[in-house]
């Protein structure tokens, strides 16, 4: 029988819930077990497609189209098991569904209230469209208290009972924070949250402790006195110089070993070599490359969390430490001098008009100096812009999205090919139902760089996040510029990559490659580019 583990957490929010979680996940698939992870967010928001980056973070897509939580790619990272729309569920989600059955009248008359109605569709959706996988973990989010969550923490206590004790495992994390001027571990944060967790029915079986330091044993012994808990299974959660460190500090600390234990589970002892060697390429690169991003978000990093996790994971496969400059485009004030110091340019996606003149800016100089330049969705769109503006000369050369034009370089597919019903999408209808979302084939043009990039395949599969689409008509012209588009939807209807021919390193892409980047296994456009930025950046040194 599939066993479950719910992991919650208490005192503050962003103590890493999500990491903890993958991190276990992997522990567990080293030892040789099907895992599969999901998400419990409490906001009303049906999915976080149209909230605020600054406000969530990154929006990540899975191949069959789902707009989820940031962690899903820690997921995906950690296990290179590809999460779907059944592994994100939001309170929004539960709450449409009841609605819409009250509506059918599938509750036969019935009061519709929280206890059973939605708890039970909430213990659905935990339980539900599986496969044979052997352990199941459900990150809950926000933390213990909080309004919102209280249907989850209820959901999980009564699967205890549903499903057997025997079969369910409650983890919960807690902060232990240091303070400076006494000079100790305070313990009393993590008894508060457990006692408010206790107070609604659930006993936590294992605690992950956050600490910016090392939990002695007999902080670790008065944790769990207090708590209920045997000291064994209060496991420190350190912080770590990098993310790709946490499950082997957790194996360390014996979490995979507790959870085999208490669940009866006997395994031979984990390889995590690949971790090991992530970890220390990580630590000891033979290299430095900088490359500037310019978007809109970068103050608030999460924003472009998978976007900086590949480019890490490019480091990792040329033996180099990525740094990024992240440079706001909508601060335009000296930003060719900020450019002049970074090896490589990377303009990543986005909505909206604000700060498209600073990418468009950045990508002109990337162009005019041989510097190697990656574009991505959007940022494939302003290269198109920034090519029909200043080598078609089309002054009014932009986007729909930005308002009207009479050079629609970019546009709604519905507004440059009427006669065609490929994307049946209206600038009217609900935000969330407008865009061309998660896995599309390509077709890539023989010859091509991008072809020898994902060395000689003739067609790839890429995951979507956009609105707007690059307007196949200006192929002709910009190709007397050298610009091809070297990747087609296999119709031949979308532009899907542009690389600009005789320029060291010149791509854009209108899908997401970031979303698809391991550690273990660096995506192919990553990879290149950071290359590129160490060839030009040997250039540069030389000269």
């Amino acid at each position: 029988m599939t066993k479950f583990i719910f992991v919650t957490g208490g005192v503050v929010s962003s103590l890493g819930k999500g990491l903890a979680a993958a991190s276990l996940a992997a522990l567990l698939q080293a030892r040789g077990f099907k895992v599969r992870i999901r998400k419990f967010d409490p906001y009303l928001n049906v999915d976080p497609g149209t909230m605020s980056p600054f406000q969530h973070g990154e929006v990540f897509v899975t191949d069959d189209g789902a707009e989820t939580d940031l962690d899903l790619g820690h997921y995906e990272r950690f296990t290179d098991v590809s999460a779907n729309q059944y592994d994100s569920t939001t309170s929004g989600k539960i709450y449409s569904r009841v609605i819409a059955k009250e509506r059918r009248g599938d509750y036969l008359g019935a009061t519709v209230m929280v206890v059973p109605h939605v708890i039970d569709e909430i213990k659905s959706a935990m339980i539900s469209n599986l496969a044979d996988e052997d352990f199941v973990i459900c990150e809950i989010g926000g933390t213990i208290g909080d309004i919102e969550g209280l249907p989850y923490v209820e959901a999980i206590r009564q699967l205890g009972y549903d499903l057997g004790r025997e079969n369910v495992l409650y983890i919960h994390l807690t902060l232990v924070p240091y303070i400076p001027t006494s000079g100790e571990l305070k313990t009393k944060p993590t008894q508060h949250s457990v006692k408010d967790l206790l107070s609604l029915g659930v006993q936590p079986d294992i605690l992950l402790c956050r600490s910016d330091r090392s939990i002695p044993e007999d902080v670790k012994s008065k944790i769990g006195l207090y708590c209920n808990i045997a000291s064994d299974r209060v496991i420190a959660a350190v912080d770590a110089d990098t993310i790709y460190q946490v499950p082997l500090n957790f194996y360390e600390q014996g979490l995979d070993l507790e959870v085999c234990e208490y669940f009866k589970q006997h395994t031979s002892k984990p390889d995590l070599s690949k971790w090991h060697n992530i970890v220390q390429r990580i630590r000891q690169p033979e290299h430095t490359v900088k490359v500037g991003v310019v978007g809109k978000y970068t103050q608030l990093l999460d924003a472009y969390k998978s976007l900086s996790e590949a480019l890490s994971h490019g480091g990792i496969a040329n033996n180099a430490k990525v740094k990024i400059e992240w440079l706001d485009s909508e601060n335009r004030d000296d930003l060719e001098a900020k450019l002049s110091k970074v090896d490589a340019v990377l303009v990543p996606g986005g909505f909206g008009e604000r700060g498209i003149q600073g990418k468009i800016n950045a990508i002109e100089w990337a162009r005019l100096n041989n510097v190697p330049f990656f574009g991505i969705c959007m940022g494939m769109q302003m290269a198109v812009i920034e090519a029909a503006r200043n080598l078609l000369k089309l002054e009014h050369a932009s986007s729909t999205e930005f308002g009207h034009t009479n050079e629609p370089v970019v546009a709604l597919m519905t507004e440059w090919m009427d006669s065609k019903t490929l994307q049946k999408r209206r600038a009217g209808t609900d935000m969330g139902g407008t865009m061309r979302l998660g896995a599309y084939p390509c077709a890539l043009a023989g010859g091509s760089k991008i072809m020898e990039i994902y060395q000689g395949a003739s067609e790839i599969s890429e995951r979507h996040r956009h609105r707007y689409e690059v307007n196949a008509a200006y192929q002709a012209p910009l190709r007397n510029y050298g610009y091809k588009f070297s990747g087609m939807s296999p119709d031949g209807d979308l532009p899907e990559i542009l690389e600009l021919e005789g320029h060291p390193w010149f791509i854009g892409v209108q899908f997401h490659p970031e979303l698809k980047s391991r550690p273990f296994s660096p995506h192919p456009l990553f990879k290149s580019f950071i290359h590129a930025a160490l060839q030009h950046m040997a250039i540069r040194n030389s000269s």
